[in-house]
């Protein structure tokens, strides 16, 4: 218990530490929030794939947090990566992760969790890279529908969830991470990008916060 009190000590130290250098402000939620699901796919939730995360715990965040979002009648887009046979259009990315090569065109590893099954008026969004919003039309339909806010869930947290978080501040959105809705195969590049995206790019927030605001916007 000492040694947990004391790692907890010298994290609050540098937290504080990145405060009083000016990191870490408050984003907030602003007047439309989408929910973008990035990647929630068997290849990290099937232990034979080779991307295997074990991050179960979070696609059970998913779920809830996607139901808020239904229930508020939010946009919701996910995304898929899926690469042509040979996976030439995944170019260096796919060279630099083999492991990639299992989300090719016909792959049962790049299916949609089937607990996430996306309803008829819900965007899929195809992508070859790590961000949502890299090569994709995500930004423009966001903008078209009035969205300024993107809430950010899936897998995994190092790699597309925080390209993504990124690349929504980088388009003029408010990007909103939920801390149990994320995932990644293990915590420590989990916890440290969590860590560096709320210093720098998003506000990472916990579920219960993200599921209390879309409350607020169910229609009445």
């Amino acid at each position: 218990m000492a040694e947990r009190a004391d790692g907890d000590e010298e994290l609050d130290r540098l937290h504080q530490d990145y405060r009083t250098s000016g990191f870490a402000g408050r984003l907030g939620f602003g007047r439309r929030a989408a929910l973008v699901v990035v990647d929630v796919v068997r290849a990290y939730l099937e232990p034979s794939s080779p991307l295997y995360a074990g991050v179960e715990t979070a696609r059970d965040g998913v779920v809830r947090v996607l139901g808020a979002a239904r229930a508020a009648r939010a946009p919701v887009a996910f995304t898929v990566v899926r690469y042509r046979p040979g996976s030439g259009d995944g170019g260096h990315f796919v060279r630099k992760i083999p492991s990639l090569g299992v989300l090719e065109e016909g792959s049962p590893l790049g299916a949609l969790d089937p607990a996430l099954e996306p309803r008829q008026d819900e965007l899929v969004v195809v992508k070859q890279y790590a961000s949502a919003f890299f090569g994709t039309s995500l930004a423009s339909s966001l903008v078209a529908d009035g969205v300024d806010t993107v809430v950010v869930t899936g897998f995994t947290t190092s790699g597309c969830v925080r390209a993504t978080a990124v690349d929504a501040l980088q388009h003029g959105f408010r990007p909103i991470v939920v801390r149990e809705a994320v995932g990644d195969r293990d915590p420590r590049p989990h916890e440290a990008n969590l860590f560096d995206l709320e210093a720098k790019y998003a506000d990472v927030c916990r579920e219960d916060e993200v599921t209390a605001w879309f409350a607020t916007q169910r229609p009445t």
